[in-house]
C-alpha cells in the first residue's frame, strides 16, 4: 500500500510537470514547481555585444517546499572581465498566494523576491541581478493557463547596491530599476497525451522591459524560445533575446542567446 501511494505521488507530480505549458524560458511564472521535488539547472548566456563575445554560466538548484513556496540559489560564472571567474550569486523566493482551478484551465498569482550579489564593476545603465549587480528586487506574478496556451505578466521593481570600491569613475550608475513582461507559450506537442513519458515540446514567446525611474530610459526586448521536456523530468531550452524599441543600449542582456538544461527530482524533501 505505501509502495502504491508513493508511485502515484510520483507520478502525479510527474504530471504536473509536464502538462505545463508555463515553464517559461526568459521569465518564472506564478505556478510553482512540485512540492517536495529538487531542480537543478545549468544555463549558459552569450551576449554578442561591443567590443565582442562575452558569456556567463550559471549553475542553480531549485526546492519546491509546498504547493506556495519555492526557492532558488543560484552562482553567477562569466569572462566579462577578462578571465572566467565566479562573479556572485543569488537566491531567490516565490509565494503563490492565490490559484483558481477550473477544467483545462486555472489562474495562479505569486509575489517573488531576489536577492543578489556581485563582485563586477558597475558601469552599465541597467540593473541585472544574475550577474552584474548587488541589490533587491520584489515584485508580483500573474499566469492563466488556457488548455494549451499559458499568459503570464511580471512586474517588478530593483534597487542596486552601493559599492564605491567597484564603481567606475564616469560610467553610469543606477539605482533603481522597473520591470516588467508579457509571457507567452503554447504546447505543440503531443496533441494528445497518452502517458507522463511522452516527449513535450513548446514554444514561446517572450516581451521583456525594463524602465529606469530616474532617467527614463528604457528597453523592450523581444524574445523567441523553443523548449523541449523528457519523460516529465528534463527540461533542454533555446532562446534568444533582442532589442526591439528603447533608448537604453549600454547593458549585458542586449542581443543574448540563452541555453538551459534542467533536471527534477520528485518527492525527495521531506
Amino acid at each position: 500500500m505505501r509502495r502504491f501511494l508513493f508511485l502515484a505521488l510520483v507520478i502525479s507530480s510527474a504530471f504536473q510537470y509536464a502538462f505545463s505549458q508555463e515553464l517559461y524560458v526568459f521569465t518564472e511564472p506564478a505556478s510553482n514547481m512540485p512540492t517536495k521535488s529538487i531542480g537543478v539547472r545549468l544555463t549558459n548566456e552569450g551576449m554578442f555585444n561591443n567590443p565582442g563575445f562575452v558569456s556567463r554560466t550559471i549553475p542553480e538548484v531549485m526546492f519546491g517546499f509546498n504547493k506556495n513556496l519555492m526557492m532558488h540559489a543560484q552562482a553567477f560564472l562569466s569572462d566579462m572581465d577578462g578571465k572566467y571567474r565566479l562573479e556572485g550569486g543569488s537566491l531567490y523566493a516565490k509565494y503563490r498566494f492565490l490559484s483558481i482551478d477550473e477544467a483545462q484551465s486555472h489562474l495562479r498569482a505569486a509575489a517573488f523576491g531576489r536577492i543578489s550579489t556581485s563582485k563586477r564593476p558597475t558601469y552599465t545603465k541597467d540593473i541585472n541581478l544574475e550577474g552584474d549587480n548587488s541589490g533587491i528586487q520584489g515584485g508580483f506574478i500573474v499566469t492563466q493557463l488556457l488548455h494549451k496556451l499559458a499568459l503570464s505578466a511580471t512586474l517588478g521593481y530593483a534597487h542596486a547596491f552601493k559599492d564605491n570600491d567597484r564603481q567606475i569613475t564616469g560610467m553610469s550608475r543606477p539605482s533603481n530599476m522597473l520591470s516588467y513582461s508579457l509571457s507567452s507559450g503554447y504546447l505543440v506537442l503531443p496533441f494528445v497525451y497518452k502517458n507522463y513519458k511522452e516527449p513535450n515540446f513548446n514554444v514561446y514567446f517572450e516581451m521583456l522591459g525594463k524602465t529606469d525611474p530616474g532617467s527614463g530610459q528604457s528597453y523592450l526586448d523581444l524574445a523567441p524560445a523553443v523548449q523541449v521536456i523528457l519523460n516529465s523530468t528534463t527540461r533542454i531550452d533555446l532562446g534568444y533575446r533582442f532589442q526591439a524599441a528603447g533608448n537604453m543600449t549600454d547593458r549585458y542582456t542586449k542581443n543574448m542567446y540563452l541555453v538551459r538544461a534542467e533536471f527534477n527530482f520528485f518527492n525527495v524533501l521531506k
